[in-house]
């Protein structure tokens, strides 16, 4: 087992201009943490991998892994396991054959081969299933079987990337579970790459947030949650995405849709100040008094939650802003501003109904600045 470090990591593609698929990655990933990339398409996540692998250059800076410099080193000589999205397995060799087949190459002993293979087998729920071959394995068992084959390797540190993209939803809930659980006993370094938010906030100690090749924040789910760094990593992790709204900052605090919101002071901004709102779905609650109204146009009911969609009128003019901000489930279109509020299952409004909400109180209001998206509030 060992820590990896990103010094100043690059992957820098020619063209015109170069294209940056991760660039100056910092980031530092203890012994024994099961660290996660996630991100859009195209936000270098699986290329920052594959760096660590030795599957893509390292253009600028470096790579540690323990006490070595990586760099520039063969992925073989790197000693890292990696399990992909395809599983890889031989077709014409048993799930034990598959399972061992690197310390076979290796030249390990039979006795060894057999003793690694078979303990790995019984940590994953394989042993009935080792004379068979992978067209006699399900989807779930199959991945058990690439990851087996990584655990008999013993490797300082295990890669994966979106090993679970090819599993239907109910096995991938069940193999996350199993894989954190397998992870955690085995006390191994894990860099864990997926787009799947859920999986990041579920499976990762912590769990890093990349864009255009640049990381965003990392942190633990609940940092990320309560406090992201800025407004991308606010609209990016949440399902439903935070509220996001562009607003002027008064003496009162600032306005949504013509309706004005306390918030806390000290801002270090002016009155007049242009703001990024922040508000995620399950902060804004129906109530039965006047507050903001809210003309329902979707309701999707999910058994313990529902999804409450709709618009607010504004009710003062046009203020002239623009109300695009990345990430966000709010715009400015046609005088109203979209909202998605999160409620209890009893909560089921009508399409076309007006509601009245309200946010649960200030300290759940997010503020970004409008311009570098950085975090304003504490």
């Amino acid at each position: 087992m060992a820590e990896v470090v990103y010094e100043s990591a690059s992957r820098v593609y020619p063209g015109s201009p170069p294209v940056r698929a991760v660039d100056t990655l910092e980031l530092e990933i203890p012994d024994g943490e099961f660290l996660v990339m996630v991100g859009p398409s195209g936000s270098g996540k699986s290329t920052a991998l594959r760096m660590l692998a030795g599957l893509e250059d390292v253009d600028e800076g470096g790579i540690r892994i323990g006490d070595r410099d990586v760099t520039d080193l063969a992925p073989k000589d790197r000693d890292i396991a990696m399990v992909f999205q395809n599983y890889a397995l031989y077709p014409h060799m048993t799930v034990a054959q598959n399972m061992g087949f690197a310390l076979k190459i290796q030249g390990a002993p039979k006795a060894e081969i057999r003793s690694k293979v078979e303990t790995a087998a019984q940590l994953l729920d394989l042993t009935p299933y080792l004379e068979r071959r992978p067209r006699a394995l399900s989807g779930g068992q199959r991945q058990r079987v690439a990851m087996g084959r990584a655990i008999v390797r013993e490797p300082s540190v295990f890669l994966m990337d979106e090993p679970l993209s090819n599993l239907d939803a109910k096995l991938r809930v069940e193999t996350r579970a199993s894989i954190t659980a397998l992870q955690q006993r085995l006390g191994t370094t894990t860099v864990y790459v997926t787009h799947d938010q859920v999986e990041a906030m579920t499976m990762g100690t912590r769990v890093a947030v990349l864009r255009d090749g640049v990381l965003q924040q990392c942190a633990s789910p609940r940092e990320l949650y309560t406090r992201p760094a800025n407004a991308f990593v606010a609209g990016f992790i949440g399902s439903p995405s935070m509220n996001l709204h562009v607003s002027r900052l008064t003496s009162d605090g600032v306005t949504v849709a013509g309706y004005t919101l306390p918030v806390p002071r000290g801002l270090g901004r002016s009155s007049g100040a242009e703001i990024t709102v922040g508000i995620r779905p399950e902060h804004l609650r129906p109530v039965d008094g006047p507050a903001i109204p809210l003309t329902v146009e979707l309701c999707e009911e999910l058994g313990s939650d529902s999804y409450v969609y709709g618009r607010i009128p504004h009710r003062a003019p046009d203020d002239g802003f623009s109300h695009e901000v990345d990430g966000g489930a709010l715009g400015d279109d046609g005088g109203t501003q979209r909202v998605v509020l999160r409620t209890g299952s009893g909560v089921s409004p009508r399409v076309g109904e007006t509601i009245q909400i309200a946010p649960v109180s200030p300290d759940r209001i997010h503020l970004f600045d409008t311009a570098t998206g950085a975090r304003l509030t504490d």
